[in-house]
């Protein structure tokens, strides 16, 4: 990959001490960007940053943020801003999941996924927007394909995407003619901890994945595919060709495509559809 693009170029990466955030931060270090690595655990960012910029802490800034608190986020931004003097990247990968049925389901895990996946996007961007629009940067938005076809069993998790896929959109023709980058990333089911950490019904910890995590696409092949789009400065980027086939089949043959979803959901270990 042609790393003269990240040269030099200041990134924002929430998200950033496991799974997509993780593997990104590694890559983008390796390609000559400055980072500001945003995550609930302080600890784990500056083990990070020992790791990937050893001997060159002018070029990493750890920043201990939850994405669900509007003065976190303003401080994240305010503080990368003020180490680096600019923001050209900003990268809305820190998100949380659930798996339970929706007639189950305490609220309370709908609030938390929508101020975690959608405000956590909304807060960063709002504030980091003046920076990207003066370097004409690119703002990206890590969904799901549950952000385009409703995940049975995931019911906020899927309402949290969407409405990221929304506000992204909209702030794409806002920002038409201004320079600004905006892309929606999807990557399909990829091997992280989010759905160890995934919320069940009560709001408790899910533990354990119910997916064999060996066979899904790797954090690492996925931050590579990201590079791609932001060097590329795409508008979207669905990734897995069962990610690309569900979006298409649900375009075109809705009906069926909400059959197969429940079918594909269903078989998974545990499904709350057993109970």
């Amino acid at each position: 990959m042609n790393s003269s693009y990240f040269k030099d170029k200041v990134m924002i990466i929430t998200g950033a001490s496991s799974g997509i955030g993780l593997a990104s931060a590694k890559l983008f270090a390796s390609l000559g960007a400055r980072l500001a690595l945003a995550a609930r655990s302080l600890d784990k960012l500056e083990s990070l940053a020992r790791e990937i910029f050893p001997g060159q802490e002018d070029r990493v800034l750890c920043v201990k943020t939850d994405v669900s608190i509007e003065a976190d986020c303003r401080n994240l931004i305010e503080r990368t801003a003020g180490k680096f003097g600019r923001i050209d990247i900003l990268v809305n990968n820190a998100g949380i999941s659930m798996r339970a049925l929706f007639r189950d389901l305490d609220l309370s895990v709908i609030r938390s996924l929508m101020d975690v996946n959608f405000w956590g996007t909304v807060y960063c961007t709002k504030y980091a927007l003046p920076y990207l629009l003066q370097s004409k940067g690119s703002v990206v938005g890590v969904i799901s394909i549950a952000g385009f076809s409703g995940l049975p069993g995931r019911t906020g998790y899927s309402a949290s995407k969407y409405a990221v896929r929304g506000f992204l959109d909209t702030l794409r023709i806002e920002h038409l003619y201004d320079g600004l980058h905006v892309m929606v990333f999807a990557p399909g089911f990829t091997a992280s901890n989010v759905r160890n950490a995934a919320l069940t019904a009560d709001g408790s910890h899910q533990g354990e994945t119910p997916r064999d995590e060996g066979k899904m696409m790797t954090a690492e092949r996925c931050a590579g595919y990201l590079a791609e789009g932001l060097r590329k400065r795409r508008r979207e980027m669905v990734l897995t060709p069962i990610g690309k086939l569900t979006v298409l089949m649900h375009n075109i043959f809705p009906r069926l495509t909400d059959r197969l979803e429940f079918s594909y959901m269903a078989k998974e270990p545990g499904s709350p559809f057993h109970k």
